[in-house]
């Protein structure tokens, strides 16, 4: 009797997921608007300073991004409503009395009334209760590119990637117009290499796949959401199929796979003219996808020339391999993942 295997229905590339804190979260503890929950930028005042309640705890807000820049909630979030339209309204600088400054994306809800409600915060470091953060800067423009920002999955310096030779050649020395071997597409050129260095903090803090994790000579240091395709030999997670896309957050067990936090890091981010899966150190990984999430990330002039690529990248089949988190809750699953490929 044959088996039928079950579909992996295949994720919306405009669907994200980012850790979040309730409004509510966020009292100001000083100041002008003393005793307030965080609110939209023309009610924050400077200097006012904000404590993030003992209780609260970061919960993932799944959102959606349309082509207008519109962004909603989307149907794998643990808060909000699915399909509710969201703003962002704000990002504050805030700074602890340490000295230490760190980002905050304020995310609002507008009322049937058109008035805006801040319903979250995402800040691009770890807060900590019973500390003082004061505002020393808000900004109202460049929102959705620092938004962007973060859905860039990125390799480190030093990441080498396989070219169509063969070679493996440290990111920081591709040009474009390289030719880099693909695991569907045979030899594809680079068309952009982007690269930013950032606080690794948060959800910047890039994961370490160590040497000999996923049969890699060498560590791996890449971006949180950065996907690796792996070929499973025998299904041993359960997913329905021998093919899967994982993120690389999703395999952090304290251990082999680990977040580096702590210091800069510089990223670099490979656009092609579609979706590809690449060689980084051996593994598998993809390439940056363009779509309505990631494009306010690329200067404007590439944004429109890459636009008639977009089918290119989010109609390509591997994008339905991806697993969930569910799947991937144990200790050892970068150890299954590893046997798994090779038996």
């Amino acid at each position: 009797m044959e088996m039928s295997i079950p579909a992996i229905k295949p994720q919306s590339s405009s669907a994200f997921s980012l850790p979040v804190y309730r409004a509510s979260d966020l009292r100001v503890s000083h100041g002008a608007n003393l005793g307030d929950t965080l609110s939209v930028a023309n009610d924050i005042e400077h200097n006012d300073i904000y404590t993030l309640t003992d209780d609260a705890a970061p919960v993932r807000l799944g959102l959606n991004a349309a082509s207008d820049n519109a962004l909603s909630v989307a149907d794998n979030t643990e808060t909000g409503t699915p399909g509710a339209s969201v703003q962002l309204d704000s990002c504050l600088t805030l700074m602890s009395p340490d000295g230490q400054t760190t980002e905050l994306l304020v995310l609002a809800h507008t009322d049937p009334h058109g008035a805006s409600r801040v319903e979250y915060a995402l800040p691009f470091a770890a807060l900590s209760p019973r500390i003082d953060y004061a505002v020393v800067r808000i900004d109202t423009a460049g929102l959705r590119a620092k938004l962007a920002e973060i859905a860039c999955v990125s390799f480190a310096r030093g990441t080498r990637i396989t070219l169509a030779s063969g070679a493996q050649v440290p990111i920081e020395d591709l040009a474009v117009g390289d030719r880099v071997l693909t695991r569907d597409d045979g030899i594809q050129p680079i068309r952009w290499i982007g690269q930013t260095t950032v606080r690794a903090v948060g959800e910047y803090a890039p994961i370490v796949i160590s040497a000999g994790t996923l049969n890699n000579a060498h560590d791996l240091v890449l971006s949180p959401e950065h996907r690796l395709f792996i070929y499973q030999r025998n299904d041993a997670i359960g997913a329905g199929r021998a093919e899967v896309l994982v993120r690389a957050r999703h395999l952090v067990n304290g251990s082999s796979v680990t977040r580096r936090n702590g210091g800069f890091v510089d990223y670099f981010q490979l656009l092609f003219d579609a979706h590809h899966i690449i060689y980084a150190e051996g593994i598998a990984a993809e390439t940056l996808l363009l779509c309505a999430r990631t494009r306010p990330a690329l200067p404007d002039e590439l944004s429109r020339r890459m636009a008639s690529a977009l089918a290119g990248h989010e109609t390509r089949p591997h994008l339905g391999f991806e697993v969930g988190e569910t799947l991937l809750a144990h200790p050892d699953t970068a150890d299954i993942l590893r046997r798994a490929s090779t038996r």
